[in-house]
C-alpha cells in the first residue's frame, strides 16, 4: 500500500514537471526575441541605469547582474542594478534594444549601446552612425513609426 501511495506521487510529481517543460521552451523563446541579447547579454553588457544617471554608456559587471526578459542584464554598480530592479521598464531601452531607425522601417537590427539618445525620459540605441542621423533629423516621427511595428515585428 505505501509503494503504491509513493509510485502514485512520483507519477504527478513527473507529470508536473513534463507540463512544465513543455510550456517553458515557448516562453522563454518569447521573452529572449523582445531584447536584443547578444551571447544572453543585453545592450552588449552595458549599464542601462547609467545613460539615465550619468549620462553615458558604462559598461556593467558580472557580479552586478540580473536575469530579466530572458537576457542578463549588468549594471557597473549594486546601486544602479537595486534601481533597475526596482523598475526595469523605467530603464530598458525602447523596442528592446533593438536599433529604432531600423524598427521605423520594420527591419530588425541590433542596437549599439554607444550609439544612444534618452527622448522623453526613454532610452532609444541606434545601430550605425548613419542611422543615427537620419532618426535624430525626425525621430518624433520615426519613434511613432518604429512604435506600429513594435512588437508585431518579432512574430515574423
Amino acid at each position: 500500500m505505501e509503494n503504491n501511495v509513493v509510485l502514485r506521487l512520483a507519477r504527478l510529481v513527473l507529470m508536473a514537471a513534463a507540463v512544465m517543460c513543455l510550456s517553458l521552451p515557448g516562453l522563454a523563446r518569447a521573452d529572449a526575441a523582445m531584447v536584443s541579447a547578444r551571447g544572453g547579454v543585453a545592450i552588449g553588457g552595458y549599464d542601462p541605469v547609467a545613460f539615465f544617471e550619468h549620462g553615458a554608456a558604462e559598461p556593467g559587471r558580472r557580479g552586478n547582474a540580473v536575469m530579466w526578459r530572458g537576457a542578463v542584464w549588468r549594471f557597473a554598480s549594486a546601486r544602479n542594478q537595486a534601481r533597475f530592479e526596482a523598475n526595469p521598464r523605467a530603464y530598458a531601452p525602447a523596442f528592446g534594444g533593438y536599433c529604432a531607425y531600423a524598427m521605423s522601417q520594420g527591419r530588425l537590427l541590433d542596437g549599439n549601446p554607444q550609439l544612444w539618445a534618452i527622448v522623453d525620459g526613454e532610452l532609444f540605441l541606434l545601430n550605425n552612425p548613419e542611422a543615427r542621423g537620419i532618426w535624430s533629423a525626425s525621430r518624433g516621427e520615426m519613434i511613432a513609426r518604429a512604435r506600429q511595428y513594435w512588437p508585431v515585428i518579432l512574430r515574423k
